[in-house]
């Protein structure tokens, strides 16, 4: 091979360098570069570098998106699991054909007490419901907060056109209330939630007797 055929296919090599990296600049780790220098050629160590560093970059890469997969698997796992804990804690249940009950364990904090009107509010236009029964028995404190969050479900549950009753409602709680000096004239409360189911009942089948 005369000098300028060397120098030629040292250029063209050089080239096939360049345009390797590149490739994995841009995310690329299949090419490698092929060499058709001689045995023995300063650049054929620099070839085998370039080559085994891609090798390396190529297997990390292959680790971080196993890594990133698994992560996303997980994530959606906590999702799932968070909405089944949601819907969980916001149990809507159809105890009559037109009467939904939702009764309320815990602390009801603002984010719990939106969820449960938006979940309550869905189902009343699903069920096209025409009394909404919202149980309290497993609640045993109430502050300020606590009953306007109640306050509030039961105006937007009268705004679309249904009855809003309040049940199980406890002696201190009761104390409390009128000690806040809370306006429950929008609210109808009865003492258990088969009392309200009794009552309602009864004033529908008088009413279409």
């Amino acid at each position: 091979m005369n000098t300028e055929d060397a120098e030629a296919a040292l250029f063209d090599h050089i080239v096939d360098v360049l345009v390797v990296l590149a490739d994995v600049g841009s995310g690329d780790y299949t090419t490698r570069v092929k060499s058709s220098l001689p045995a023995g050629h300063p650049l054929g160590t620099l070839t085998s570098s370039v080559n085994q560093m891609i090798d390396s970059l190529a297997g990390e890469q292959e680790k971080a998106a196993s890594y990133r997969l698994e992560l996303e698997e997980k994530v959606a796992m906590i999702e799932t699991q968070r909405a089944a804990i949601r819907e969980l804690s916001t149990p809507i249940i159809e105890v009559w054909e037109g009467i939904l009950c939702l009764p309320i364990v815990g602390v009801l904090d603002s984010t719990r007490s939106a969820e449960m009107t938006e979940a309550l509010l869905s189902a009343i236009v699903e069920k096209e419901a025409r009394c909404s029964i919202i149980d309290i028995t497993g609640i045993q404190v109430m502050d300020t907060a606590t009953a306007d969050h109640f306050l509030r479900m039961a105006r937007s549950v009268k705004l679309l056109g249904s009855e809003c009753v309040l049940t199980g409602v406890h002696p201190n709680i009761a104390q409390t209330m009128v000690h806040m000096g809370v306006d429950l004239s929008e609210v109808i409360t009865h003492r258990s939630l088969r009392n309200a189911l009794t009552n309602y009942l009864d004033r529908t089948s008088s009413a279409t007797s």
